[in-house]
């Protein structure tokens, strides 16, 4: 099958029943998208298919071919990282950082559709995705954060 992932033409040999999660994790060594209750109840391995938020364990790798796929290896660069990413650091709402891959990426998707989300806009966008540390305040704070720096053009 033939994608896109995080900009760069990818070629891969993948089972028919293989999951993308598998491709990503596998196949091609993307370990950044975590695999936690494999039932797409934790939200830990979203990432962007075409724009969209999805969970990448419930999601046939099959289904993505010739679609673009953006992971959290792509949202920014440890010289240069998203706002998100400042932003999760400096409100510390990452506690074991287990979920925070998956936080990010729907935190993502939901900037690109809204500049300003208020923390209801951040709670509901965000609803699919579970913290067990409970970090679920700091991480409303950090994406409002992110939106802000975003909207200012520091950073994005």
């Amino acid at each position: 099958m033939n994608l896109t992932i995080n900009g760069q033409p990818v070629a891969a040999d993948v089972a028919g029943s293989a999951t993308l999660l598998e491709l990503l994790r596998d196949t091609l060594a993307l370990t950044g998208t975590k695999r936690a209750c494999d039932r797409g109840e934790c939200g830990a391995c979203t990432v962007h298919v075409d724009g969209r938020p999805i969970y990448a364990c419930l999601t046939l790798a099959h289904a993505c071919e010739g679609a673009s796929v953006h992971t959290i290896e792509g949202l920014g660069t440890p010289g240069t990282p998203h706002a998100l990413q400042e932003a999760f650091v400096a409100e510390d709402a990452a506690q074991c950082g287990f979920c925070t891959p998956g936080q990010l990426m729907a935190a993502a998707a939901l900037l690109a559709e809204n500049a300003d989300p208020s923390d209801a806009d951040v709670v509901h966008a965000l609803s699919g995705n579970l913290c067990r540390c409970g970090t679920y305040p700091k991480i409303v704070r950090a994406v409002r954060r992110a939106a802000a720096t975003i909207r200012t053009g520091a950073n994005g």
